[in-house]
């Protein structure tokens, strides 16, 4: 059996009994993304001659008489069209939230659970009165810069770049990790410039995204899941409904302006001068030149935003990449074109679950940043170094939603 298979059963099983210590919810427009901690076994960190690191950390840090739990981090994902999946899911867990648990306790007082994003205002009342959990809503810039911060200088094999097949992951100098652009790939889409822990500006953005190629996609084909319309695009050749500068040119190069005879001249351009309708065009065509449409327009206003302020590192998150090859060289290509090979695209690994992991860490009570920071100190002057490298789930291909990072967080 498939490893990533194995992990997908653990994380989903919903007869589970496991306990989760801590859980925060992003729910955007389209996707509602979960971040929890599930606690290994019933046993503690340990630590240097039988201490538990948290006895050292309180000692310098003056935090609260918490036990540090050893664990996972696990990332899921639902369609926020389907909600009531995702509280179903978070109905079987056993949320040792505050001392009490949740399904056992059902009169205690209600759970807070930190939640981001648009549905967190949307849903309010739905999770109140399904689950009796308050959600105790973050702001969504503040949650994706803490998250992309968060996986930036703790996670190892974090970010890679993708161009042409070849995949390669990026060691990050800490020192040199900001000021960046991050392009969060969402229904729509945000540009921010980073420029260290809550230190950001949003400096731009389209309307362009995400929900853009899933409801024309939905529009123009028969794709009734946004994974549909994306598997059918890999399976398409847009140069069927585009228009290249080889089409204008006699099949030759723009040579004197670099634009070579197969670079697109305008997308969709080709069904204005075919005698077609729509149902004539294979609907694999419409997808693929609709992806790579929205990929090359994010791709060139990301680089554009990057060229104001100077800055040469470009993330790209959001769940509208899903670690698809085609989706990343095409915006890959459009950075590197732009800029003459000045800047890269980089990509993140959990690169749809940067909301959630800001939402995740917005709990101070759990420490999780400093825990992780303070142990590494303590164990090796190398971050990259920490158990976070054993990362159950896909290094290659798309990443599902049910992955999770070993770690260790204060119970509170």
């Amino acid at each position: 059996m498939d490893p990533r298979e194995i992990q997908t059963e653990a994380n989903s099983d919903p007869n589970q009994s496991t306990h989760v210590y801590h859980l925060a919810l992003d729910i955007g427009g389209s996707l509602a993304k979960l971040v929890y901690f599930t606690k290994d076994d019933d046993h503690f960190v340990d630590g240097e001659e039988g201490k538990s690191p948290r006895k050292a950390l309180e000692k310098s840090k003056g935090r609260r008489n918490y036990p540090v739990l050893h664990g996972r981090l696990n990332f899921k994902k639902f369609e926020t069209s389907k909600i009531n999946d995702c509280i179903e899911f978070i109905k079987t867990m056993k949320l040792c939230l505050g001392g009490s648990q949740q399904q056992e306790n059902p009169g205690s007082q209600p759970i807070a659970l930190k939640a981001t994003g648009g549905g967190a205002y949307v849903y309010t009342d739905l999770f109140k009165d399904r689950l009796g959990i308050i959600l105790d809503k973050e702001d969504e810039m503040d949650c994706l810069v803490a998250g992309a911060n968060f996986l930036l200088e703790v996670v190892p094999q974090e970010a890679f770049t993708y161009m042409g097949d070849q995949k390669q992951f990026v060691q990050i100098d800490q020192n040199e990790l900001y000021p960046y652009l991050l392009v969060n790939i969402g229904s729509g889409v945000s540009m921010i410039k980073v420029e260290g822990d809550g230190k950001f500006e949003r400096v731009s953005g389209t309307s362009i995204g995400g929900g853009t190629f899933w409801g024309l996609g939905k529009l123009l084909t028969k794709c009734k899941s946004f994974d549909e319309l994306l598997e059918l695009s890999y399976r398409g050749n847009n140069r069927a409904v585009d228009m290249l500068v080889g089409d204008i040119y006699g099949g030759m190069d723009y040579s004197k302006i670099g634009l070579s005879s197969t670079a697109i001249a305008s997308s969709f351009g080709r069904a204005m001068s075919d005698n077609k309708d729509c149902k004539d065009y294979k609907p694999e065509d419409i997808a693929r030149s609709l992806l790579r449409m929205i990929s090359n327009n994010i791709g060139q206003i990301s680089y554009l935003n990057a060229l104001r302020f100077g800055l040469k590192r470009i993330f790209f998150g959001g769940f509208f990449i899903r670690r698809h090859p085609f989706t990343m060289d095409t915006l890959s290509v459009a950075v590197n074109f732009w800029s003459k090979g000045e800047a890269k695209a980089m990509f993140l690994r959990h690169e749809g679950f940067l909301g959630a992991m800001g939402a995740f860490m917005s709990s101070d009570k759990h420490g999780l940043k400093e825990l992780l920071v303070n142990q590494v100190v303590q164990r090796t002057p190398n971050k990259l170094s920490f158990a976070l490298d054993k990362i159950h789930g896909p290094l290659d291909g798309e990443l599902n939603g049910d992955e999770s990072i070993e770690c260790s967080v204060y119970a509170a």
